[in-house]
């Protein structure tokens, strides 16, 4: 049940871009007219980091592909290393003074991460730099501590919830009349932290997105066969 409901929901994906693309919503030529126009983006940016406004909001689509990657690549190693259960252990023991210090650094490595991805809009930064982070933290704990196993589960389930509701709020541009991931919302005064219009969301899913998926890597790379 959950493939089928899967291969329907990509089929009506693919058939709503492929329509909107003939149709013109993509805005493919807009966007061309834009590049164009060498002064577009510093006269009408949509957040106070340039580079956002760009990937993020005028070439939404192809963040779509960058994100897509990720997914693939983690796609690719969960096929070939998924039926591997058990933990691969260290032939040195983990100190009490590492463990204890991989505590302290984890939390503070979680907030550094969310902090990147939530300000991307802002700052240098954004969903895929505050991801790695996120996972950074994960493989940390993995290396210090034979005996730790992340909620794989729980973040399959974060992983998909976050991605779906990123292509959800991106064919919601299009049925809007416009392009994939337009921003229908308030753009408000650029610089504040709440700005940016959809930006601020989209950075927090692929954030939550990768740093899922990068913790699902580790976690298989980190077991072994039997």
């Amino acid at each position: 049940m959950k493939k089928l409901t899967a291969i329907i929901l990509v089929s009506i994906l693919f058939v709503l871009l492929f329509i909107n693309m003939f149709n013109g919503s993509l805005n493919f030529d807009k966007i061309s007219e834009r590049d164009a126009d060498g002064n577009y983006y510093t006269e009408q940016p949509t957040s106070a980091n340039m580079v956002t406004s760009v990937v993020v909001d005028y070439r939404s689509f192809d963040t779509l592909g960058e994100v897509t990657v990720l997914f693939v690549s983690s796609l690719g190693v969960a096929f070939v290393l998924g039926g591997l259960t058990t933990r691969v252990k260290s032939n040195h023991s983990q100190s009490f003074i590492l463990k204890v210090g991989v505590d302290v650094l984890f939390s503070l490595i979680i907030l550094v991460g969310a902090y990147i991805f939530i300000h991307g809009h802002l700052t240098p930064g954004g969903g895929f730099p505050g991801g790695a982070l996120i996972g950074a933290a994960l493989l940390l704990k993995y290396v210090s501590n034979d005996t730790y196993r992340a909620n794989i589960k729980g973040f399959k389930a974060l992983e998909g919830t976050m991605g779906s509701i990123y292509v959800l709020l991106g064919l919601l541009g299009i049925v809007t009349g416009s392009f994939f991931l337009e921003n229908i919302l308030d753009i408000g005064t650029i610089g504040n932290l709440i700005s940016g219009g959809l930006i601020p969301i989209i950075y927090v899913l692929i954030g939550l997105k990768v740093g899922s998926e990068l913790t699902g890597i580790f976690d298989h790379f980190m077991n072994e066969e039997v």
